[in-house]
This record gives C-alpha cells, sequence and structure tokens, in this order.
C-alpha cells in the first residue's frame, strides 16, 4: 500500500469511527432556578404591595400624571422608527410560521401539459422503426388531483412549525421590549429635561443676582466703602453662574432633540415642550411580593430568551428525526391521450373519455444509512445552540435581577438625598426671612439680603437635580419590573429538555451502528 493510499484509508477509518461515536451529552445547558433577592428587598426600604402581585400597570408611565408626557409616549410609540422595524421583523417571523404549519398538510395542484411532434424521417426514432419515421403527434394530459405528502410519523414537521412558532413569540417578546426601552427612555429624556428646565429658571434668575452683586460691589470699591478684592470675587462669581446657565440651557437642549428623535420628529418639534408644564409627581412604585418568582411573566426580555431556548429544543428533534426513515406518498390522477396527427380537435376526441382516466399512487421511504457524519454534525450543532440560548436565558435572569437591585438602591439613594435636600432648602428659605426681618431693623445691609438669597437659589439648583434623579429612578425601577408585560411564561411550566425525547434511544442505536 503506497504512502497516499494509506493516509486515504487511515481517514475513512477515523470518519467511520466519528459516525459510529455517541453523540448524546448528559450535561446539557441547565436553566437557573430564581435568583435570591430576600436580603436585597428588605433592605430596599420600599414597601411591599398589599396584593400578591402589584407589578406596573401596561401604560406605567401615566403614573407621573403628566399629560403632555402621556402625548409624547404615545407619538412615539406610532412614529418612532427603530420600533417599526422591529415591528416589521415581526412580521417576517409570522409569515416563517405560516410556511413552516403548510408542510403538516398535503400538498394538491393541478397540471396540464400538451406537446406537438415530428419524428425527423431519417432520425434515431426511425432507424429503430422506419413506420415512426416522419409521423407527426399531439398529446395532452389533464391531472385535476396531483397530490404529495410527507407523512410525519417522527414529530419532523410539528417540531418544525413549534420551533417557527417559538421563533415569532421570541420576536414579539424582543418587540415588546423594544416598547419598553422606547417608553422609559421618552419617559427619562422627559423627566430630565423638565428637571432641567427648571434648573435653567433658577440658574437665570441667580445670574440677575449676581449681576446685582457686582454693580453692589463695584459701587462699594468706587466709593470706597470695600476694596478690590470684594469686586473680583463678586465678578468670578458671575461668570460661574453665567457658565452654569449655559450649561442648563445646552443640556435641556440635548434632552428636547432626543425627544424629538424618539418621536420621529426633527428637532424642531422639541423646542416647546416644557412651555406651561406642571410639575410629575410620579406614584412611588410598589414591589410585588413574588417579585423574583415571576419575572419570567413580566420580563418581555426574559420571555424571549426562554422562547429561543425551546425553538432550540424543537430543532435538536429535528436533527434527531433526520437519523430516521421517513415516508412520502403522492398520488396523481387525471385524463391522458395521444394521436398521430397535428389536429387538437381529434385529441379531443381521445383525452375526455372513459378510457384516456389514469392514476399512480406511489409511496416512498428513504431512510439515510450512511451519511459520513453529517447528520450527526447536525445534531451536534443543533445541541450547541440550544446550550448557548438556555446561557443566554440564564445571563438575562441574572442581569434582570441585578437591575431590579441597582434601580432600588438608586432610588433609594435618590429619595434620602432629595428628602435631605428639602429640608435644607427649607432651612435655608428660613433664614432668608430672619435675614429680611434684620433688615427691616436695620442690623442688615441690602448686600447681605442677595448675598441669602443667592444661596438659596444655589440650593434650589441642588435640588431640581436631585428632582430629575428621583423621577429618572423611578423610571429605571418601572422598566426592571417589566414595564407592564405581563404575557411571558408562568414559571411553574416545565421547562425544555430535549434529551428526554422518546426518539433519542433509536438515534442512539442508530449512530451505534455507525449510522449518521
Amino acid at each position: 500500500m503506497t504512502r497516499r493510499s494509506a493516509c486515504i484509508a487511515n481517514g475513512f477509518l477515523a470518519l467511520l469511527l466519528a459516525g459510529c461515536s455517541s453523540t448524546v451529552q448528559e450535561d446539557r445547558a441547565q436553566f437557573l432556578d430564581a435568583p435570591a433577592m430576600g436580603r436585597t428587598l428588605a433592605n430596599s426600604g420600599l414597601k411591599s404591595a398589599a396584593r400578591e402581585t402589584a407589578w406596573p400597570r401596561e401604560e406605567w408611565w401615566r403614573a407621573f400624571r403628566s399629560a403632555k408626557l402621556d402625548r409624547i409616549v404615545d407619538k412615539a410609540l406610532r412614529d418612532n422608527q427603530n420600533l417599526r422595524k422591529t415591528e416589521d421583523t415581526l412580521h417576517g417571523a409570522d409569515a416563517v410560521v405560516q410556511i413552516a404549519g403548510a408542510k403538516l398538510l398535503p400538498e394538491v395542484q393541478a397540471t396540464f401539459g400538451m406537446r406537438q411532434s415530428r419524428n425527423p424521417l431519417h432520425g434515431v426514432v426511425a432507424s429503430y422503426n422506419p413506420a415512426q419515421g416522419g409521423l407527426q403527434k399531439t398529446m395532452a394530459f389533464i391531472n385535476p388531483l396531483a397530490l404529495s405528502w410527507e407523512l410525519d410519523f417522527w414529530g419532523k414537521n410539528r417540531a418544525l412549525l413549534d420551533a417557527a412558532i417559538g421563533e415569532a413569540a421570541a420576536q414579539e417578546g424582543e418587540l415588546e421590549q423594544a416598547r419598553l426601552l422606547l417608553t422609559s427612555g421618552v419617559a427619562r429624556a422627559y423627566l430630565r429635561g423638565y428637571a432641567t428646565a427648571r434648573q435653567l429658571e433658577v440658574a437665570s434668575a441667580l445670574t440677575r443676582l449676581r449681576r446685582e452683586l457686582v454693580a453692589l460691589a463695584e459701587t462699594r470699591y468706587r466709593t470706597g466703602l470695600d476694596t478690590l478684592d470684594g469686586a473680583q470675587i463678586a465678578r468670578a462669581n458671575l461668570e460661574l453662574a453665567i457658565r452654569r446657565e449655559a450649561a442648563a440651557r445646552a443640556l435641556l437642549t440635548l434632552q428636547q432633540d432626543a425627544l424629538a428623535r424618539l418621536m420621529g420628529e426633527g428637532p424642531d418639534a422639541g423646542r416647546d415642550l416644557y412651555a406651561g408644564r406642571r410639575a410629575p409627581s410620579p406614584a412611588q412604585p410598589a414591589l410585588p411580593r413574588n417579585l423574583p418568582i415571576e419575572m419570567l411573566i413580566h420580563r418581555p426580555d426574559l420571555a424571549a430568551a426562554l422562547q429561543r431556548a425551546e425553538a432550540a429544543a424543537q430543532r435538536i428533534h429535528v436533527a434527531k428525526t433526520m437519523f430516521l426513515p421517513s415516508i412520502d406518498l403522492a398520488i396523481t390522477g387525471g385524463f391522458e391521450g395521444s394521436v398521430t396527427s397535428t389536429k387538437i380537435s381529434k385529441l379531443a376526441g381521445f383525452l375526455f373519455t372513459p378510457s384516456a382516466i389514469g392514476y399512480a399512487i406511489s409511496p416512498g421511504v428513504r431512510l439515510p444509512i450512511f451519511q459520513g457524519g453529517r447528520l450527526t454534525g447536525n445534531l451536534e450543532a443543533q445541541r450547541a445552540e440550544y446550550d448557548q440560548a438556555v446561557d443566554a436565558y440564564n445571563e438575562t435572569l441574572l442581569q434582570a435581577a441585578q437591575q431590579v437591585a441597582d434601580s432600588i438602591a438608586n432610588l433609594k439613594r435618590a429619595r434620602v438625598e432629595y428628602e435631605a435636600q428639602s429640608r435644607f432648602l427649607r432651612a435655608t428659605r428660613a433664614q432668608l426671612d430672619l435675614a429680611r426681618v434684620r433688615l427691616r431693623d436695620g442690623m442688615k445691609d441690602r448686600r447681605e439680603i442677595i448675598l441669602e438669597q443667592a444661596d438659596l437659589l444655589e440650593s434650589a439648583f441642588a435640588q431640581r437635580a436631585l428632582e430629575g434623579d428621583r423621577l429618572v429612578a423611578a423610571v429605571d425601577l418601572y422598566q426592571a419590573l417589566g414595564g407592564g408585560y405581563a404575557d411571558g411564561p408562568h414559571p411553574a411550566e416545565p421547562k425544555p429538555a430535549p434529551e428526554a425525547d422518546p426518539i433519542t434511544p433509536t438515534v442512539e442505536a442508530i449512530q451505534s451502528l455507525g449510522g449518521g
């Protein structure tokens, strides 16, 4: 045996042994249970709901009681381009379900054919039968029934349909996730812009006070009542106030532009969003009692991840059925006629008679014996896809728990800071009231009163920022709790178990004999 022949033989033997090896993996990726969150929820400072379930309602943003925010969200849901693209993808997934479902039914069609021909006088046909040379023929057939059907003994086509349904359900969950991301993004931009608009009002008032302090300081310097240092400090404070006002104005413009884009409009649509506004006052989100267990129902991204894992499990079943015999059935029936003439009228006399009726019933069996490892490779590829889908679900579950915990901590921090700043603001306002009393008593001059007013505005500016943090933190928690989604599968429903498939032992036996 030559060296080349030995290499070919060894390669073929290795391929054969690979086809004979068992592909069943006992340790498929496992679904994680609901993560532990008891201590996190107990330390959150938020009240648990009195009812068993108190998840956000579907239109959760209405809790902020802002008619303008409601209108902006409604328009974004109608006209946002990214959401439209996701909806188009869902329509495609629904079409795939329809295509997959058609494989469960027999395919029936009608066929018609006609042919006119002439045999050459000295052609091949005439060389075998001279009497056929030069003959002209007209033939036609009409088959009103042509049926073909793959009998789905092993559930392959049903599994293909279930996989397509799972993918469509996952796409629907991803559409709901896109809606949630859009509505929460709109709410964040609007509420942050609302807080920034109020900050801008304070910053403008503070700039006016700083200008007045500069004028007073320069007057005192010119009259010899104060040194130049006082005037320079007043000018420096004015420049800081101007910079802060400009920054607040620019941030407000960015939020307005973001809202306009989310609504599917140009930048001009966001310029008057905060005219005549009223303060949003969100209802405090309550924590559901069974939060970690019921996240699968209320988180669209988690539900979509599970649906993709279920679809992958169905494709494993499809890959296993490829090892088993398939049975096809074909039935045709109709009329067929042929005459040695080019006159169609003569053909009609033969075609539409009982003697022209014919039919054929053709059952067929296909049994894969040796595929060089192709079927085994396909099965392992589907198993790997399933493991990836389960791991993606587990990662989404842990990420959902983290987002809930982070949003709770952030809301608690924002609420504590806002309440502390509110108390500080009340104390500063009381101090200003006392200063005004002393001014009337002649114990303070106007410059000191203006400084007290500036301190009050500084505190108010900080409170407006903390108010925005508190509102946005509430949005984060609404989003982490699923934003009103409630169409996910119940956590008590069994998870996919593709290796518990009843045809698995048969497939293993075929593989052990070298099949696949």
